[in-house]
């Protein structure tokens, strides 16, 4: 019943419950400060807001065992999104605090709150009125569906399955739900020249509302966090969630008011202060003023003297705001990648597996020297890439190199004089990397591992394969907007009988990035791109061979998927792994001599990717022959997060324009960004800086030059003087200075690369082939 809509006998429901609820739905909004919501079909540059969940009636249950003298009780709830993201007012984190500081701060929050609702009911500067409709529908048409919670909505959509059910079976006459009469409540004020403010806008659980005055009291359950009101942080998710159980005790002799006005809401006309994010009531901002001042305390205590030690101890432990989330999906805090070697259970890429690679690379003569990001560790991490070595060793019939040199690989010019005669049997790996088009432009994070597998394709001389996924992006990002489907008119067959959804435009967001992996100068005839849209079709029989191989339990423990979950995101895992398997390719890979079977994959990524190929090499003996090399199991080399300009933290974010350098920039943009936001690990004065150095730990510049530097002596010799606040590259300033002239040579050049990449050039790029 917590779901419905209009119940079957709404006199069970008290008017001062349904008036409660109306007022809390408004207040706790304006209290944290965020939207009652955004509607599902006008969500286009809108804030974005929150959904209450259902409302639970408690009252039903606690009524008989408090009496009537106990109030009537209700509870209901708001999730905040990530660390409370969709709020301006700063809220208690339990991870962030001490058990009592914990306790007392929230016991504030519940206090300011209760106080400003009893403000609410005792003042009478509100109005509450009621606004009948024939039907659901009509509510909805002229409000939005903001108007409903979230156990309405679930019924609504409950609704239409069942109709939709009906109507293919011939009995839609029969169905009758959602078109009997509803009511919505609002609560408003009227300034002095009567235009009509919203505070809280529902459509109603119940028919009869009183007004705010005869509440009489209002109280926030709290006693039991377990079962009354709790701000609760899903660990996991990351999400602050409010929950309220509240118990009204109304006036005797209280009003019930079950008349409405004659006329229906002139659709969302003075809601405009209750959809922004502004905290919108005085004890919120009393509240907020109280948490700054807490803050405040804190710092001045950790500023005095005799705290100095104290806080320099608390900077060597683990910070709850860097603690470290690497998943496939997130990635956030400091992240210490010899611990993600240790959770992961992948191996580190050691000295002398440099020197193996270096082996059957630079010394065959494919390339004059290992990649910079083998040579500066940006590469540190890796599954089986000892056995692509002894794959390509045997190829070249030539033996690795002694275990007892322990030097480092070389990487001067001597070591490319020795070359051999290409063999003339087919490649025995192939690679494998990919790319989610969520955004046309690309930045820097993108580049780093398409650069680093160009270097490989064109140092093992071997095919790559590259995934577009724009199935992956639709499924996790995708939108439907049932406005912008073909109505059937028009003379384009295509905008007759178009969707509502934005699946296409994923699509177009594969040509344009396509465009730019293109301009990494890959080899033409050993690549080929593929969407996933266009060629699942032919990897289709090795992704049911990993369906029926892989657990829904085993996707939802390494990926966090639960029930809410679309069925497509529990799916794409499968889609994800099949080009690991070199028979996903029969044509591309296969032919002459090349048996696509047995091909050994090696895969570059960033080591966040990572959870998808541990899944994928736990099933991978069950698709592929016995006498695959590796078992069928693809090898995996793993990259470090290049970090956002704000700090040397986390990854690149294409969702903040500040925090990235985009291939798209111009020359300005580059300067800008890198003179404005890149954060200096640069100390706070020139005699500090010549006494201490900077840190080069934290300062992005120095850490984007150690990508993007070619010249190591160069490198060496800014961080030894940056380091020590000495020579030519002493200061921030001077090294930004040089990141920006490295920066503007590595665009513009890549720019001149993809303005040469026309859509039938990417067609060919991505046409069936053989690169074997």
């Amino acid at each position: 019943a917590s779901g419905s809509i209009i119940m079957s006998n709404t006199n069970e429901i008290p008017p001062a419950i349904t008036t409660a609820h109306l007022l809390l739905r408004g207040l706790v909004p304006a209290f944290v400060g965020c939207s009652i919501g955004v509607d599902d079909d006008d969500d286009k540059g809108s804030v974005a807001g929150v959904r209450a969940s259902a409302f639970q009636m408690t009252y039903r249950k606690d009524l008989p065992k408090l009496g009537k003298d106990g109030g009537y009780t209700g509870k209901l709830s708001w999730s905040l999104g990530k660390r409370s993201e969709l709020a301006s007012l700063d809220l208690p984190k339990e991870d962030d605090l001490t058990k009592d500081e914990y306790k007392t701060q929230c016991e504030e929050f519940w206090a300011h709150l209760e106080k400003a609702a009893n403000r609410l009911v005792s003042d009478n500067g509100m109005e509450v009125a009621r606004f009948d409709y024939d039907s659901e529908e009509a509510a909805l048409s002229s409000l939005g569906t903001s108007i409903m919670d979230a156990g309405q909505c679930a019924a609504q959509a409950k609704r239409r399955k069942k109709a939709e059910k009906a109507k293919k079976e011939g009995k839609e006459d029969t169905i009758a739900e959602g078109n009997a009469p509803v009511s919505v409540g609002q609560l408003s004020t009227s300034g002095d020249d009567n235009d009509v403010t919203t505070f809280s806008l529902a459509l109603l659980h119940g028919r009869n509302l009183v007004p705010l005055s005869d509440l009489g009291k209002l109280a926030i359950l709290r006693n039991d966090p377990r079962n009354d009101s709790s701000i609760v942080l899903n660990k996991k998710k990351g999400e602050v969630t409010i929950n309220i159980k509240f118990c009204v005790f109304p006036a005797e002799n209280s009003t019930v008011s079950s008349s409405s006005s004659s006329e229906c809401l002139n659709g969302k006309k003075g809601s405009e202060r209750c959809m922004s994010k502004d905290i919108r009531i005085g004890e919120g901002l009393e509240y907020q003023l109280y948490r700054q001042r807490l803050a405040m305390e804190a710092l001045s205590t950790a500023d005095a003297p005799d705290a100095i030690e104290e806080d320099a101890n608390a900077a060597t432990t683990d910070d709850k705001d860097d603690e470290m989330v690497v998943t496939a999906f997130e990635v956030s805090g400091a992240i210490d990648y010899t611990k993600l070697i240790e959770k992961f259970g992948s191996k580190p890429l050691t000295p002398y597996l440099l020197r193996r690679l270096e082996n059957v690379t630079v010394k065959r003569g494919t390339v004059s020297a290992l990649h910079r990001f083998l040579r500066r560790e940006i590469f540190f991490s890796h599954r089986d890439i000892e056995r692509i070595c002894e794959l390509l060793e045997g190829w070249y019939g030539v033996g690795p190199p002694p275990e007892e040199d322990e030097g480092d690989a070389t990487t001067d010019d001597a070591a490319a004089t020795t070359t051999y005669e290409k063999p003339t049997t087919p490649c025995p790996i192939y690679l494998y990397t990919g790319r989610g088009p969520s955004s046309a432009a690309m930045h820097l994070g993108h580049l780093v591992p398409f650069l680093f597998t160009a270097w490989l394709q064109r140092a093992f001389q071997c095919p790559l394969v590259v995934q577009m996924t724009d199935d992956e992006k639709f499924l996790f990002k995708g939108e439907y907007n049932g406005e912008d489907a073909g109505d059937g008119t028009g003379d384009d067959a295509g905008s007759r009988n178009r969707t509502g959804d934005n699946l296409d435009g994923f699509a177009r967001l594969t040509m344009e990035n396509a465009k730019d992996i293109i301009a990494c100068e890959f080899i033409h005839d050993k690549t080929f791109l593929f969407s996933d849209l266009d060629y699942v079709g032919t990897m289709y029989p090795n992704i049911v061979r990993i369906w029926k191989a892989v657990t829904v339990n085993q996707v939802n423990g390494v990926f966090g998927f639960d029930g809410t979950s679309n069925i497509g995101k529990a799916a794409f895992p499968a889609i994800q792994a099949a080009p690991s398997f070199g028979s996903s390719f029969p044509r591309v890979l296969g032919g002459g001599e090349t048996n696509a079977a047995t091909l050994a994959c090696l895969i570059p990524c960033a080591i966040d990717q990572d959870p998808y190929f541990r899944l994928t090499r736990d099933v991978a003996h069950k698709l592929v022959p016995r006498h695959h090399p590796l078992g069928g199991k693809p090898a995996l080399v793993h990259s470090k997060f290049f970090p956002p300009l704000q700090g040397a933290k986390g990854k690149m974010s294409s969702s903040d324009a500040n925090s990235a350098v985009f291939l798209t920039d111009s020359p300005a943009d580059i300067e800008r960004k890198i003179k404005d936001h890149a954060f200096s690990g640069g100390r706070e004065t020139r005699k500090q800086q010549e006494e201490l150095g900077a840190d080069l730990d934290v300062d992005v510049s120095y850490q984007w030059l150690r990508f993007f530097l070619e010249d190591d002596e160069e490198l060496e010799r800014i961080g030894r003087e940056y380091g020590s606040g000495s020579g030519e590259f002493w200061s921030t300033n001077m090294v930004k200075a040089k990141l920006c002239a490295v920066l503007k040579d590595l665009v513009l050049e890549h720019q001149e690369r993809r303005s040469k990449v026309t859509e039938e050039v990417v067609r060919e790029w991505m046409s069936e082939r053989c690169i074997a």
